[in-house]
């Protein structure tokens, strides 16, 4: 499992022109799912999401989470994300999860961020999304399950 984690001052997500998601100060939030990725895979990373420190402190060093600065959290499954580009010119998705397991993990990650207390807006799983954020920093992570 992927999840490319931006720093944002705001986000949304719109399809055909219609907000569908939208968050302020924040975290947005792009996940991949891969074949053979678990629930333990999933937990790890949204947990691993609501309490990184990369939030400016009062000294302006990245020592809050976004649990810390009750921030919100846009998130959007990004099969791309488990792109392979080692050969050719093509990408290929192959290591990318089956629709029902990507559904069921990315639901379950977005839900672990709520029981945290945090406020999860969504893009649509499978739908042509336009997204807009503005990166603050900018500071974006990669994380990555074993």
């Amino acid at each position: 499992m992927r999840c490319v984690l931006q720093r944002v001052s705001q986000a949304r997500v719109e399809i055909d022109g219609e907000v569908v998601g939208s968050i302020e100060r924040g975290l947005m939030v792009l996940v991949g799912v891969g074949q053979g990725d678990t629930e333990k895979d999933c937990l790890a990373l949204a947990d691993k999401t609501a309490v990184l420190r990369i939030f400016p402190d009062e000294d302006d060093k990245m020592n809050r989470s976004l649990l810390d600065v009750q921030g919100q959290a846009l998130v959007v499954s990004q099969f791309t994300l488990l792109a392979d580009c080692r050969k050719g010119r093509r990408p290929a998705f192959t290591a990318a999860a089956a629709p029902d397991l990507a559904t069921e993990l990315y639901e379950r990650y977005c839900q672990r961020l709520r029981e945290q207390g945090i406020d999860v807006q969504t893009g649509v799983f499978a739908a042509d999304m336009q997204v807009h954020l503005t990166n603050d920093g900018p500071v974006t992570i990669l994380l990555e399950s074993p």
